[in-house]
C-alpha cells in the first residue's frame, strides 16, 4: 500500500475520469445515461465528447437497447445510471439485447447499496449484484476503492462482452497497492489467513482489513481476500482459503441472498465444505438515514466482523 496517504474518493468519481481518459484515447468509447450524468460522473465524457455521449432520458429500457445496437456497430458503449434503476427497470432487456445476445455493453451503476443514504429504499440497490450474477454470459465486478475503479473500468473496456461494474456514492479509503492491477476473474489476497479468512468487496474490504487487525492483536490469524470480481469468481483462491482456513467469512454492502455471500457459501459446499459465515443486509429493505447510521444499523460494521469470527471460530 502506498506510504502516501490518499484523501478518500468515490469510486463514481474514478470511473467519470477514467471514462473521459478512455474517450480521449478511443474513438470507438460512446457513453450513455438516463439523465443522472451528473450524480453518475459521466458528464466529464459528455462535455468533451458530446456527438458520443447519449442522454436517453429516464428510460433505462430504452438505454439498454440503444447501448445493445451501438455495440453492434462497433462501438464499445457505456452505459450508466444508479444501480437500482439499471438492474430493476432494464432487466429483461439486458437478458436479452445484452446477455443472450453477448453484446458488447458495460453497466457501469453508481449509487449500489446502502451508502446511498438519505436517498431510502427506493434508491438504494441491495438486490444487484444477485440479479446480475444470475444472467448467463454477465460478469460482475464490484471495485473497492478509486484506484481499482480506474484499473477495472479500462480492463473491462479492453475485453468483449456484456460487464456489470458496481459503483457506490460515497468517498472510500484507497486500500489496493500501487501497483495493483485489475484482472477479471483475479481476487487479490492481502493476507491468507491459518484460522479465518475474511472475504470482502466493494466498501467492506477497508473494513476487513481493520477487522483483521484487530483479530491478530488478539492472537487469530484472520487473511483478507478482494473478492472484487463476483463472477466469475476466483476458483484457485477461494479453494486456498477453503483448505488453509477454519471458516471464512464473507463482508458485502448487499442482501446476504444470491450476492458475494451466496457465490461464495455455493462454491465452498460443492468443492471444500467449511463453515461460511455471511455479513450483509438480512434480507430487508434498507432505510433513510446517513451513510455511517445505516451501515451501523445493519451491522456492516468492524466490530461484527470481528464478533461473527470469533463466535463462529469457537
Amino acid at each position: 500500500m502506498s506510504d502516501t496517504i490518499k484523501k478518500p474518493k468515490a469510486t463514481r468519481d474514478a470511473y467519470g475520469e477514467a471514462l473521459l481518459e478512455l474517450g480521449r484515447k478511443r474513438t470507438d468509447i460512446v457513453a450513455l445515461d438516463a439523465d443522472l450524468s451528473g450524480s453518475t460522473k459521466t458528464n466529464k465524457f459528455a462535455k468533451e465528447f458530446p456527438e458520443r455521449f447519449f442522454n436517453m432520458g429516464i428510460a433505462e429500457q430504452d438505454m439498454i437497447g440503444t447501448a445493445a445496437g451501438l455495440s453492434l456497430t462497433g462501438k464499445v458503449p457505456f452505459a450508466s445510471t444508479f444501480a437500482v434503476f439499471a438492474t430493476g427497470r432494464a432487466w429483461d432487456q439486458i437478458r436479452l439485447t445484452l446477455c443472450y445476445s453477448r453484446t458488447n455493453v458495460k453497466i457501469v451503476a453508481t449509487h449500489g447499496g446502502i451508502t446511498v443514504g438519505e436517498d431510502g429504499a427506493s434508491h438504494q440497490a441491495l438486490e444487484d449484484i444477485a440479479i446480475m450474477r444470475a444472467l448467463p454470459n454477465m460478469n460482475v465486478v464490484v471495485p473497492a476503492d478509486a484506484a481499482e475503479t480506474t484499473s477495472a473500468i479500462n480492463a473491462v473496456a479492453a475485453m468483449k462482452g456484456p460487464v456489470y461494474v458496481r459503483l457506490g456514492r460515497s468517498n472510500v479509503p484507497y486500500v489496493m497497492p500501487d501497483d495493483y492491477s485489475f484482472t477479471l476473474g483475479k481476487a487479490y489476497v492481502f493476507h491468507m489467513g491459518k484460522d479465518a479468512n475474511i472475504i470482502a468487496c466493494g466498501i467492506m474490504v477497508d473494513l476487513a482489513l481493520k477487522a483483521a487487525d484487530i483479530l491478530r492483536k488478539d492472537g487469530i490469524d484472520a487473511g483478507v481476500i478482494n473478492m472484487s470480481t463476483i463472477k466469475p469468481l476466483d476458483a484457485a483462491v477461494l479453494l486456498e482459503a477453503a483448505k488453509s482456513s477454519k471458516i471464512i467469512v464473507t463482508a458485502e454492502e448487499h442482501s446476504v441472498i444470491g450476492g458475494l455471500g451466496g457465490a461464495v457459501a455455493e462454491f465452498i459446499s460443492e468443492n471444500h465444505p467449511v463453515t461460511v459465515k455471511r455479513i450483509g443486509i438480512q434480507d430487508t429493505f434498507g432505510c433513510s438515514g446517513l451513510p455511517s447510521e445505516l451501515l451501523t444499523y445493519h451491522g456492516l460494521t468492524v466490530e461484527k466482523i470481528v464478533e461473527t469470527v470469533k463466535t463462529y471460530l469457537g
